[in-house]
């Protein structure tokens, strides 16, 4: 797969989600990767940048939230920004629409099964020590496991 934004198109993408509402960074990565479904998740390297650019440009301004978060809120400028250019954000929004209507990363079935595996492995991992027998059966069941999704 390609890029899945061309260039400057993930400013557009951040700066309608902090106009829906102010947010931190983390919460622009998942509520990105949500809106496409999981085809796309950026990385901290992509979003963090964008964010600073946003700031310099005037189009949103950044406040301490405590705990080290800091909360991106847009500016009457970025409001402005945002209206001047709203067929392309509108027609980048559609994109990631028909993109999340196409993956099943967030299938219910998926998801509930990957839920399954999380907590039956975090339950046998802090329930205690396990043997040396242990550890190689619960690598072996996730290795074949692998290998039977690999093929699918």
């Amino acid at each position: 797969m390609g890029r899945f934004f061309d260039h400057g198109d993930l400013r557009f993408v951040i700066l309608k989600l902090i106009a829906e509402k102010p947010s931190h960074g983390y919460e622009l990565i998942k509520a990105i990767e949500s809106a496409a479904g999981g085809a796309y998740s950026p990385s901290p390297g992509v979003v963090y940048p964008t964010l600073t650019l946003l700031e310099e440009l005037g189009y949103i301004t950044v406040s301490e939230a405590g705990g080290g978060k800091k909360l991106h809120t847009i500016t009457p400028e970025g409001e402005a920004f945002l209206q001047a250019n709203a067929q392309p954000v509108k027609s980048l929004f559609e994109r990631m629409a028909e993109a999340a209507a196409r993956s099943a990363a967030f299938s219910p079935q998926i998801l509930r099964a990957r839920e399954n595996l999380k907590t039956a492995l975090r339950l046998k991992l802090t329930a205690g020590q396990l043997s040396a027998d242990q550890v190689q059966q619960i690598a072996r069941a996730l290795d074949e496991a692998a290998g039977v999704i690999e093929r699918v």
